[in-house]
């Protein structure tokens, strides 16, 4: 059952993820597609190919048909539920992925009727196959489309205007899937681009994938120091994305508040780990500003709940439902930046405008998956009569772990849902404070360990 997690299907390649179990996880799925077609990619690892063909058997003994589509980025995969191909609009898509985790890692993002099929939806799947009977193979029905001509050509055609743009590009790839994309729309845009890592590799040989650890970007800041105004990078299967200028690495939270100019009164998800200040500020210019819980996968479901124009996680998650489609698209991302540059926009003055506040970076404390839920229960217990000293509480908000809200800032402490471990983060607009925060609330999920064991 370790497999199934809360926003993907994610395992060890053989160990785990083996012919048995994903031929499974194919019928099973198919149990809980109405439609008839299925669209299926997959990631550059090289194991992807093979359970692309596991999976494959196990969709077509449950009666379903596959579009395959072969080495493509995760938004690729996504973008084909908005579309006809030969007449046929598939009623599901599955991305074979193992994102930014270890090569040996790999795994199944799910989509059902244009939205994410995740955590008990996924956790039920696990337990129906424990005590499933599997029906006989049948025949290979596949179809080849061509879903990555289709992507490219539409963002080539949605940001025509961007054409011969000369602001200085580099990006990093990351040998993840990124490169079998964005390459080629930056060379239909005639833009002037140097990129890195750009083939697909799923042994990641030059650095691990992803973006929002910033020992991954020392080659893409080199590049941009010695010849480019902007830089891009991405993960292994380009949804989340970095975006860096000579003066800031800019989270996703600080990227929310950028693109928004460009939209009239919208309507802004962000997680609880997002800055107050991008709260804030979204409110003073007019716009409806929601906080929401951690997850591609929870803030699509927001999206559509809310009729929701952005989200954004800090690290890279970046959604459009603004003149695109409302799920998490790092190649979209990095054309609609690049408009803002094309507009005149000076994004290292504009976040020179905001507030400065002092923040901690994600931090991880370690923990257990049968722990780290009843440590989270056991702070709100304590917060409720904090011991003497701790700093005034103003509001406590409870949509995904606990946000502190103190006087000059907060702190919050959530489980992850993915991994072992507690996830804070602790902001103010003093440095002192926001060190104060993050001592005392790590004092607090101290005593709540020691009395949940004892």
């Amino acid at each position: 059952m370790s497999i199934y997690r809360e926003y993907d299907i994610r395992g060890i390649f053989e160990k785990e993820l083996n012919e048995d179990t994903v031929t499974k996880i194919g019928y099973a799925l198919s149990q809980h597609i109405s439609g008839e077609y299925v669209s299926v990619g997959y990631d550059a690892r090289s194991h992807s190919p093979l359970l692309f063909e596991y999976l494959v058997a196990g969709l077509n003994s449950g009666g379903k048909k596959v579009l395959g589509m072969g080495l493509v980025p995760t938004p690729t995969n996504y973008f084909t539920n908005y579309q006809e191909w030969d007449g046929i609009t598939p009623s599901a898509s599955i991305m074979i992925t193992g994102s930014h985790n270890p090569s040996e890692y790999n795994g199944f993002k799910i989509t059902v009727d244009k939205l994410p099929f995740f955590s008990e939806q996924i956790y039920a799947l696990g337990r129906d196959i424990a005590k499933m009977d599997f029906p006989a193979k049948v025949e290979r029905q596949v179809t080849e489309i061509k879903a990555l001509e289709a992507y490219i050509k539409y963002m080539v055609d949605e940001f025509q205007h961007l054409k011969g743009m000369k602001t200085r590009i580099v990006y990093d790839c990351g040998n993840g899937v990124a490169g079998v994309a964005i390459q080629d729309i930056f060379d239909a845009l005639e833009l002037n681009t140097s990129g890195i890592y750009i083939d697909p590799d799923g042994t990641f040989p030059n650095h691990h994938p992803d973006p929002s650890v910033e020992h991954n970007l020392i080659d893409v800041k080199r590049l941009l120091e010695e010849k480019g105004d902007i830089a891009f990078a991405y993960d292994g299967d380009a949804d989340r994305i970095a975006v860096l200028t000579h003066k800031n690495n800019i989270k996703g939270d600080q990227m929310a508040l950028l693109y928004s100019m460009k939209m009239e009164n919208p309507t802004v998800i962000g997680e609880v780990k997002c800055s107050q200040v991008m709260y804030d500020e979204l409110e003073k210019r007019g716009a409806k500003a929601i906080m929401y819980k951690t997850g591609h996968s929870n803030l699509k479901v927001k999206m559509k709940e809310t009729n929701a124009d952005l989200a954004c996680e800090v690290s890279g998650h970046i959604f459009f439902k603004h003149r695109y489609f409302g799920y998490d698209d790092a190649l979209y991302a990095t054309l609609r930046m690049l408009e803002l540059l094309h507009d005149g926009i000076d994004i290292d003055a504009e976040l020179e405008k905001l507030p400065q506040v002092y923040s901690t970076e994600e931090l991880k404390v370690e923990t257990t998956e049968e722990e780290k839920f009843k440590i989270i229960d056991e702070v709100k217990k304590l917060l409720e009569n904090p011991f003497d000293g701790f700093p005034h509480i103003k509001d406590i908000i409870d949509v995904d772990g606990v946000r502190v809200i103190f006087d000059k800032g907060w702190g919050l402490v959530r489980a992850s849902n993915t991994t072992p471990v507690l996830v804070t983060r602790f902001e103010s607009t003093d440095k002192a404070e926001a060190a104060r925060y993050e001592q005392e609330m790590n004092a607090l999920i101290r005593l709540a360990q020691q009395n949940i064991q004892g």
